[in-house]
């Protein structure tokens, strides 16, 4: 048995690239910073932060066309990827990105601590970091039955769940 599973909570390096394909088919990418700070036998404080190529497929993609943006603070569920490819000058090169399928923006909610004239005994609502804001759509896996590239080992393929449902996987 093998898990290939990554969770990363992490800030948006710069504005998500939306590409489109036949049938409508989109792909988001962007990189992710996620950093940790330890204090070192010297008592300085270091922190190390490591850069993630995030690639998310479909409506995914489209949600996050709509709303994340550089800076951003995301929850984000998917796999490893590594890939290879040839450079200009004939160079074998390697990339590994995390295949996301689930994203979710930590921000606050806009205007939460502004209370109307109308309510002035109602106390402002507490943020933190319980609080998520949902990507306005949900994000399903569809079968790659129906994509250009089916059966051809395609990035569509690669998928995770899909055509299953999350209790179907085996972690």
């Amino acid at each position: 048995m093998s898990i290939n599973k990554v969770i990363l909570v992490g800030n948006v390096g710069k504005d998500p690239v939306v590409r489109y394909f036949d049938k409508g088919v989109a792909k988001a990418t962007f990189p992710l910073a996620t950093s940790e700070t330890y204090t070192n036998q010297q008592g300085e404080t270091i922190t190390s932060t490591e850069w993630h190529n995030i690639v998310l497929w479909r409506a995914l993609a489209e949600v996050v066309e709509k709303t994340v943006k550089k800076g951003s603070q995301l929850y984000i569920v998917g796999k490893i990827k590594t890939r290879s490819y040839v450079d200009k000058e004939g160079n074998n090169k390697y990339i590994t990105e995390i295949l996301a399928d689930t994203m979710l923006v930590l921000e606050k909610k806009q205007g939460q601590n502004n209370v109307p004239d109308g309510n002035r005994n109602t106390a402002p609502e507490k943020s933190g970091p319980s609080e998520v804001n949902e990507p306005g759509a949900v994000y399903q896996p569809k079968s790659g039955a129906n994509d250009a590239d089916a059966g051809q080992g395609g990035p569509f393929n690669d998928i995770p769940g899909a055509g299953q449902s999350e209790d179907d996987l085996p972690f």
